[in-house]
């Protein structure tokens, strides 16, 4: 059970709160913190803190306390996080830390200060989605440290704070936690005076119970009005206890709320006596069942249980249901479940978790997060699993070596069952003699049931949710390209309703050296449906782009073919192409939101780019450009409407706020930057896409050349002589020889093979050349399958793929690029930074 830690700290006087239920017919509401720290103060938590990392993440800072020790000591303002402090160890591992007076000691910082013999340490992990987010430490004043039901209290806690954390992420300074993430999990706290009936009551109790603050006296007869008749005798003895009650009591009890619901209350109280040695104040908490010690009673357990499951989605959550049902109530010493996958045993849960409490065997196959062995190699599970029936071992009893030290004292085997077939099992393990009571048996079998159920129904809630995150991943960039003269992060968030997978999409596209595409879009609807348009329509844009096409023309291809598709669906796109040299962005809108800019200064502004209609509404519809000059630090922004628009939230109010967001972030770390952006968005009513680039500018400077090439019969003389004169002005003359081998080759080609303009396309940059030759034709130049000597077609290719470095041809609008890239021995740096410099030349 919890501490009894301080009961008579944080309790406010009843008799004040029976003066103004006398003078205005309802008590004055109790103060939040006092509420908070009566509740925390009563399961053992003399105080509590929130630790954040601060700056640059190299520490840890004191945001937040609360307990009614803090006048007597406190805690570090700040750790370091590389130090050896308990806060530390569990924000860089994500492991809670359990620590007992001794173990404390062994820890040079983070404890309280002054240091307490009596006191005790838990650090646990505040984190959501796989982020860390801080620490939550809890000092006890107890030499034996936590009990097993505190920590059952304290992790969910801790679960609440991470998620009270999440949803103020993006704010200058955290909001206060633990008050609310306690008021999160409905824990109650009261305070009886059993001479006058008066009760002082909590929001939190009132809620549990269904009454409005407005409609409570104060007196605890109100609030017993709304017990069931059976339960009202146990809740007597609280209300009224004798001189033999002083000390903890716990109970359960059902209430029934105003709707007709019946709700299962767990109480746990503590009678304090006067001087006199009569009771004079009972101090408590009432909270749901699935937080604090639940009644041994088989009845009101396995309603308890029935209750549980159906609220448990998940298979982790099922399994810590399986925990607390089964480990504090029977008085076991270990509790495992595992699936049954194949012919593998895959664990989903230990208690206690620690590797050390279970047999070597099993240590051997810790692999991942939990064990995971074949059926094969555990006769007893085998044997009990083919039968499904439970089997009980009593101390002293002949097990393979991989449940020997499981269950010294008695070992229970519960396969479970789940029409039909066995989900998976359950052991429960005791280290004392244990012996097996029918009413305990009773318990376990309807426990197997209950929980084979609940794990086929969540293993397919998690199988979909998997196969909806592996759908959504196929269909996303697996990663962002590394772009020059600029960084790009994304990122998707799904809806938290239904199957997590949605229309939303993003992707960046390198084309050349220099220019880059974004795209973002939003397919209507959130299925598997519009996940699939989604996919196509990603495919074709990214095909489109690659071959060279404009801004306008890349959308108007994408909107005829899903106009051709006729599907029921329409699309909103916004598609940006960047010339990373020059800085200029061209910006096409269809339907969607527009892109927001964010300055160097730090001013925002939302680019006003022309709109189109939403593709797939109309073959014929034009999507005009819009041009933008981007200066070295900009930073672009685009979104789906998920992020700005919500019921509650309209389309303006939602863009403003994102666009201060943009202005208030750092742009130095994109990633943060995007992160920030998100703010708050849980629950989240639709997908959110988010794509962002920043804009640093091209460190490393191009020169280029370029000539038109005139069909005379000497254009490849021409072109020779024009190459030549180029790389003797940019002193790379090492290359010249492979580079007129390459321009005769190409332009060749091009003159014979094709009809309309050829071009040649020089450029330096760094240690290399490269060398371009376009023409109209589409068709990419094939190398011969057969080298044979008494064929001469084709082997110019063979001898430009052997000069060059590397060698390759790209479709762009109206036809192909031919290039190769060549390396310049010893090549000066210098040369390369001189400066853009673009060259046109006809016939020398």
């Amino acid at each position: 059970m919890p501490h009894e830690g301080r009961a008579r700290t944080g309790v406010s006087d009843p008799r004040a709160c029976e003066a103004d239920a006398v003078g205005t017919g309802s008590p004055p509401p109790v103060p939040e913190a006092v509420t908070s720290e009566r509740a925390l103060t009563f399961v053992g938590a003399a105080l509590t803190a929130v630790y954040l990392p601060g700056a640059g993440h190299q520490e840890l800072r004191l945001v937040e306390t609360a307990g009614c020790a803090r006048g007597e000591y406190g805690l570090p303002e700040r750790l370091p996080l590389s130090g050896d402090s308990p806060a530390a160890h569990t924000f860089r591992t994500g492991r809670p830390l359990w620590l007992t007076p001794a173990a404390l000691a062994s820890y040079s910082t983070g404890g309280p200060t002054p240091p307490r013999p009596e006191a005790s340490l838990a650090a646990l992990p505040l984190g959501t989605d796989g982020r860390r987010l801080g620490c939550l430490v809890v000092v006890g004043d107890s030499t034996d440290g936590f009990e097993t039901e505190q920590r059952r209290f304290l992790e969910p806690y801790a679960d609440a704070v991470g998620a009270v954390l999440r949803t103020g992420t993006g704010r200058p300074a955290p909001p206060p936690l633990l008050s609310p993430a306690l008021r999160s999990l409905c824990v109650g706290s009261f305070v009886i005076t059993p001479d006058t009936g008066l009760i002082e009551a909590d929001e939190s109790l009132l809620e549990l119970a269904g009454i409005t603050p407005d409609d409570f006296d104060g007196k605890a007869d109100t609030l017993l009005a709304h017990a069931l008749p059976e339960d009202m005798h146990a809740l007597m003895s609280v209300l009224e206890p004798s001189t033999q009650t002083v000390g903890r009591r716990e109970l359960e009890f059902r209430v029934r709320r105003p709707t007709g619901e019946m709700r299962w209350l767990s109480l746990s109280c503590q009678v304090v006596a006067g001087l006199d040695g009569r009771p004079e104040q009972v101090v408590g908490v009432v909270t749901a069942t699935s937080v604090l010690r639940q009644s041994a009673d088989d009845v009101s357990r396995i309603q308890w249980l029935t209750a549980a499951l159906d609220d448990a989605v998940t298979v982790r959550d099922v399994s810590r249901v399986v925990v607390n049902a089964l480990g504090e109530p029977l008085g076991a010493d270990r509790v495992a479940l595992a699936e049954l996958q194949d012919d593998r045993l895959a664990v989903t849960v230990l208690d206690p978790p620690e590797p050390a409490a279970w047999p070597q065997w099993w240590r051997a196959e810790w692999r991942s997060e939990w064990p995971d062995a074949p059926v094969s190699a555990l006769p007893t599970l085998q044997m009990a699993l083919r039968d499904g029936r439970m089997d009980l071992w009593s101390a002293g009893a002949a097990l393979e070596p991989g449940l020997a030290g499981i269950g010294a004292g008695g070992l229970a085997v519960l396969p479970l069952p789940a029409k039909g077939w066995v989900a998976g099992v359950c052991l429960v393990g005791w280290d004392q003699p244990h012996e097996f009571v029918p009413e305990e048996r009773f318990l376990l079998t309807a426990t197997a049931a209950l929980v084979g159920q609940a794990l086929k129904r969540a293993r397919a809630h998690d199988a979909e949710q998997e196969l909806a995150t592996m759908l959504q991943r196929s269909l996303l960039p697996r990663r962002l390209p590394e772009l020059p003269g600029g960084t790009a992060v994304a990122r998707y968030l799904p809806a938290k309703r239904g199957l997590q997978v949605g229309g939303d999409w993003y992707d960046v596209i390198a084309l050349s050296e220099d220019r880059v595409a974004l795209v973002i879009g939003d397919v209507q609807g959130h299925s598997a449906g519009a996940a699939t348009i989604m996919g196509q329509m990603r495919t074709a844009i990214r095909a489109y782009a690659v071959e060279g096409h404009p801004p306008d023309v890349v959308v108007s291809h994408a909107n005829r073919l899903l106009v051709g598709m006729e599907t029921d669906l329409f699309a909103t796109c916004c598609y940006a192409e960047l010339d990373m040299e020059e800085g200029n962005a061209l910006f096409v809108r269809a339907g969607h939101l527009a892109p927001l800019l964010r300055h160097p200064d730090g001013r925002t502004e939302e680019v006003q780019v022309e709109g189109g209609l939403p593709l797939g509404i109309l073959a014929d519809a034009e999507f005009p450009m819009t041009t933008c000059a981007l200066a070295p630090g900009t930073v672009i922004v685009m979104v789906t409407d998920g992020l700005v628009e919500a019921v509650d939230l309209p389309l303006d109010e939602g863009m403003d706020r994102t666009r201060t967001a943009l202005a208030a972030a750092d742009p130095a770390d994109p990633g943060e930057m995007a992160d920030e952006l998100l703010g708050e968005l849980d629950p989240r009513e639709d997908d959110v896409a988010l794509l962002l680039l920043r804009y640093d500018g091209m460190k490393t400077r191009p020169i280029r050349a370029g000539w038109a090439v005139w069909r005379l019969p000497d254009a490849v003389m021409h072109a020779r002589r024009f190459t030549a004169r180029a790389l003797r002005r940019w002193k790379v003359e090492e290359v010249t020889d492979a580079a007129l081998l390459v321009v005769s080759e190409l332009v060749t080609n091009g003159l014979m093979h094709t009809q309309g303009p050829v071009r040649v396309d020089l450029m330096l940059r760094g240690d290399r050349v490269r060398v371009s030759v376009s023409d109209c034709s589409p068709r990419a130049p094939a190398k011969p399958v057969i080298v044979d000597w008494d064929e001469t077609g084709g082997r110019g290719l063979l001898l430009v793929e052997a000069m060059s470095e590397s060698f390759g041809s790209v479709p762009v609008a109206g036809g192909k690029q031919v290039w190769s890239e060549l390396v310049v021995p010893h090549c000066e740096q210098a040369r390369a930074g001189a400066g853009p410099r673009t060259e046109r030349g006809g016939p020398p």
